[in-house]
């Protein structure tokens, strides 16, 4: 099998633990990924890969452990990102994800608020609370300074003019 490339099924297939679904064997998973078991624990001891364990502490790679396995190996092997780099990576991943979910949610909030406004005879209630003001500029301008009483003359420290009349 290529390096690289997840198994497929027949003998990798191990027991079913609650998760359901195809679990793996460090062994099957290293030799399939052309990498060292101890590369694997290395990556759990790191913290990038979490793999369910048997209750004789077997460790057990599912096909989403598999997927992050994939990328670790993509930003390692191809890309020359070290362990740290990738742990960043994954975080970012895993929060952009989430944000991503929480954007969905929000804008499927907003479409389901407008759908229920138009239904309840919001958009005439929009228009007539609306009021058109004149359009004003956008810097204020600035008024010339009137001094009464004294004598006008340039501000203290302009230069003054020599001339006379």
């Amino acid at each position: 099998m290529p390096r690289g490339r997840r198994p497929k099924g027949g003998a990798a297939e191990r027991g079913t633990p609650p998760g359901a679904g195809r679990y793996y064997m460090i062994s099957v998973v290293a030799k399939s990924y052309g990498i060292h078991p101890q590369t694997l624990r290395l990556y759990e001891r790191e913290g990038l890969l979490k793999p369910s364990r048997t209750e004789g502490n077997t460790r057990l790679y599912s096909e989403e452990d598999l997927r992050q396995l994939e990328v670790i190996l993509n930003l390692t092997r191809d890309l020359g990102v070290n362990l740290a780099g990738v742990e960043i990576i994954l975080n970012m991943r895993k929060k952009m994800e989430q944000v991503q979910r929480e954007t969905s949610e929000f804008v499927g909030y907003v479409k389901e608020e407008l759908l229920r406004g138009n239904r309840e005879g919001w958009q005439q209630r929009i228009e007539q609370a609306l009021v058109r003001l004149p359009p004003t500029p956008l810097a204020p301008v600035a008024q010339p300074v009137v001094v009464s009483g004294a004598a006008a003359g340039p501000p203290p420290g302009a230069p003054q003019d020599e001339r006379q009349d």
